[in-house]
């Protein structure tokens, strides 16, 4: 393994393609396989702070001090915004629904694509995480950009649905503007959500995505699961609420592969 902290970021300008959940499984799958992680929800939903706190817990930090909203617009070392989620080795810079405005604090902020960059530079450099997954919001602006120029890589859930390629050549066009400030930035891969094994979209889905060129298909796809919604309705990622169920070993295994690659 590779020294330092790596930074994922999890988006999809197209929303319900699963970023939150997946941000969150490989989160914790990768705590389960020794890794220290930490989780930054960049997405006013607030989705990836639900999926490990109860909601009166997530308004209270988002009404707070403490959130990515305040630390952004303060320009802060994001260090302080930290926060201990009940889960060991796992953490998390929580969101606020104030996110709504991020991209009008941004406009007038100098550098303005390298905030969050900047915010989470003494937390690399401490070295005390293996990994950042942010989560990023549906959407193509600043703050998306800003999340892209902070993040080594990125991983695009894809839903297998009728729909769930719309919009994608929009990301792949954003994806090469976003190269042009932050050269470094790679495509850590897609991974395919929502897959229902008895229906066409899922082998439609995988047929044309591995004729894109350059483009790395994760192995592992995650298939529709209630264990998924019944571990959101209680706040959990899906392998602490129900470590036996279909979903929680396929993310297992994603996390596996997103920690082989490293």
């Amino acid at each position: 393994m590779g020294a330092g902290t790596k930074v994922i970021c999890f988006a999809n300008n197209k929303g319900g393609s699963g970023k939150s959940t997946t941000c969150s499984n490989v989160g914790y799958g990768l705590t389960q396989l020794g890794r220290k992680v930490l989780l930054i929800d960049g997405d006013m939903q607030l989705n990836l702070s639900l999926s490990l706190f109860d909601e009166d817990t997530v308004l209270g930090f988002a009404q707070g001090s403490r959130n990515l909203y305040e630390g952004i617009r303060r320009q802060d070392d994001l260090t302080d915004y930290i926060v201990h989620t009940p889960y060991e080795g796992l953490d998390l810079i929580p969101s606020s629904t104030l996110m709504s405005s991020i991209e009008y604090e941004l406009f007038t902020k100098w550098q303005r694509e390298y905030i969050l960059k900047k915010g989470i530079a003494n937390i690399r450099e401490s070295g005390i995480y293996d990994y950042v997954l942010i989560d990023a919001p549906p959407t193509l602006g600043g703050w998306v950009m800003n999340i892209l120029c902070a993040s080594d890589e990125i991983v695009i859930p894809v839903e297998a649905s009728p729909w769930g390629l719309f919009g994608l050549g929009n990301m792949f066009e954003f994806l090469d503007e976003v190269k042009q400030i932050a050269p470094e930035l790679k495509l850590g891969g897609i991974v395919i959500t929502k897959v229902d094994t008895r229906k066409n979209y899922f082998r439609q889905t995988l047929e044309t995505l591995k004729e894109l060129d350059d483009v790395k298909v994760f192995d592992t796809y995650i298939r529709v699961d209630s264990g998924i919604e019944w571990s959101q309705d209680n706040n959990a990622p899906v392998m602490a609420y129900k470590k036996s169920s279909r979903s929680a070993k396929e993310y297992m295994a994603l996390a596996e592969e997103i920690d082989a690659a490293r």
